[in-house]
């Protein structure tokens, strides 16, 4: 009698390359700047630690996890050519498993949302809709480096920011708290475009018009640079106006840190722009909190 052979198991999800889709890594740059607007509030944290709490897995678990999702979900067949070892490209994924993820982390982001009623709600739900206007067709912000880095800028940096500073004061931000988030999220345009350097080939074998494909990588590396400077002086600038010296001077040194190591980053800004992602962006971050800690002043 012929044995009939069992039919082979269906390739299962990994927990662990489900962990690697969600990039724990890039939850920081969301968290940070919720940070930086819970400390701008000047609000006493004592009684809202639950809301900081959710705030914060909101930012990143949540939000950016479900953007990176998405991204590695439609950027598949470009990650089969740049990071194959992904693990959508490499089957650690199987089948249609990382669509079902980014649509299962959309929602239960929105559910995290009506925690932090309608301005964490909202922003969550403005948040998750660029994160799959970002990577998703027809639109796919992406396509374009000058929109989609906006788009990241916005939601890595100013919506975290605005929406603790909102959750916090139980009301509309501040006018200069607007200014500066919106400031930073400007900024963040240029460490987009840096960190773009690392996808070139692919991008322009699969037609994504990142900053670098577009301008070349020294006129891209210049751009950001630029760009990551003016908004920082801009604030320095504010920060002037507002009366806060002490907290203008720090940031001043870190602009001059920064503008040392830029300079190096342009003697070859594709072989650096990693180095820079790690140094000179770091002082950037920082100065978002020493300015953090400035709008907290003003609001005592």
């Amino acid at each position: 009698m012929t044995e009939i052979a069992p039919a082979p198991l269906a390739p299962r999800i990994q927990p662990a390359a489900v962990l690697e889709l969600l990039k724990p890594i890039t939850w920081f740059p969301p968290i940070w700047a919720f940070g930086c607007g819970v400390v701008s509030s000047g609000a006493a944290l004592a009684p809202r630690w639950p809301i900081v709490v959710a705030g914060l897995v909101l930012a990143g678990p949540m939000v950016c996890a479900t953007s990176q999702a998405v991204n590695d979900w439609f950027d598949r067949h470009v990650d089969a050519l740049n990071e194959p070892h992904r693990p959508i490209p490499s089957g650690r994924i199987p089948g249609r498993w990382g669509l079902y993820v980014a649509l299962i982390w959309t929602v239960l982001s929105l559910g995290v949302a009506t925690l932090l009623g309608t301005w964490g709600f909202a922003a969550a739900a403005l948040g998750l809709a660029l994160a799959w206007a970002y990577s998703a067709p027809p639109i796919r912000l992406k396509q374009n480096g000058w929109w989609g880095n906006s788009a990241v800028g916005l939601c890595y940096e100013g919506l975290p920011w605005i929406t603790a500073a909102a959750i916090m004061s139980a009301e509309a931000p501040s006018w200069q708290v607007l200014a500066i988030a919106l400031l930073y999220s400007a900024g963040a345009h240029g460490i987009m475009t840096l960190n773009d350097f690392k996808s070139i080939g692919g991008d322009r074998v699969s037609g994504v018009n990142s900053l670098p494909v577009l301008l070349g990588a020294e006129r891209a590396a210049r751009l950001a640079c630029i760009t990551m400077a003016l908004a920082q002086i801009a604030v320095l600038a504010l920060l002037l106006a507002w009366s806060r010296p002490v907290h203008a001077a720090i940031i001043a040194v870190l602009i001059a840190a920064q503008l040392v190591l830029m300079r190096r980053l342009m003697t070859d800004p594709r072989a650096l722009a990693p180095w820079y992602n790690g140094t000179g962006v770091l002082l950037y971050v920082l100065g978002m909190l020493v300015t953090a800690f400035a709008l907290a002043g003003m609001s005592a």
